[in-house]
């Protein structure tokens, strides 16, 4: 049975290859994402390929293999299905179930999870817009684009936010930019690196840093 580590780097693997699928992921991604030593990363990464859970390639980096992927899945269901019971049954906001989150996807067994998943209606996405792989493993694919690369004047609606800072989270649904919630694009200022964006029920326009854009996935109109 794997380890709580085990099952923490072969989900962040999964999760940044999320972010550039088909790529190898450098090392130095893994150890910065998993806040270690990149001589820890390492270690752990060759343990992993003795396991047969990732195929690793020195200086160059790791990916998963099907084994991997398989157990990665597992966890990511976990994770975002346990976000979802915190967000809707128990009261958390957005910006505080990831955390908590994280320590129960280690410590309870499938079954509690699929009677979670049949509580809340077999959800398709949990409350950042992150899909949630079925039981079967198969993860929903959805054609977006990160805001930072939309062009003034597209009217989108927000699908994803990838980013688990509280305060980022907070301010987002300050201004009401969480999934499914409809926005234009204003303005796109490449000297000064921010973007701007009204939602089309309100005149406040909201101005965020191209590199917060990145992190906001959105399907165009």
């Amino acid at each position: 049975m794997p380890t709580s580590t085990v099952e923490q780097y072969v989900k962040t693997i999964f999760q940044e290859e999320e972010r550039t699928p088909g790529a190898i992921v450098p090392m130095k991604q893994i150890s910065d994402a998993m806040e270690v030593t990149p001589g820890t990363a390492t270690s752990m990464v060759k343990h992993l390929a003795e396991r047969a859970l990732v195929s690793y390639t020195p200086r160059k980096g790791v990916a998963l293999t099907a084994k991997g992927r398989e157990l990665a899945l597992t966890m990511v269901r976990r994770h975002r299905l346990i976000e979802t019971f915190l967000e809707q049954v128990l009261g958390y906001d957005w910006s505080e179930i990831h955390d908590d989150a994280e320590r129960l996807e280690h410590a309870v067994s499938d079954k509690f999870v699929q009677r979670i998943d049949a509580y809340l209606g077999f959800p398709d996405a949990d409350p950042h817009g992150d899909p949630i792989p079925s039981q079967e493993g198969v993860i929903e694919k959805r054609r977006t684009v990160s805001l930072d690369r939309c062009e003034v004047g597209s009217r989108f609606l927000v699908s994803r936010i990838g980013d688990n800072d509280s305060d980022f989270l907070a301010f987002m649904k300050q201004h009401r930019v969480i999934p499914g919630e409809p926005f234009e694009l204003l303005q796109r200022n490449e000297t000064a690196g921010t973007i701007t964006f009204r939602h089309r029920d309100h005149t406040e326009p909201v101005t965020v840093g191209l590199s917060l854009g990145s992190r906001i996935s959105v399907t165009l109109l």
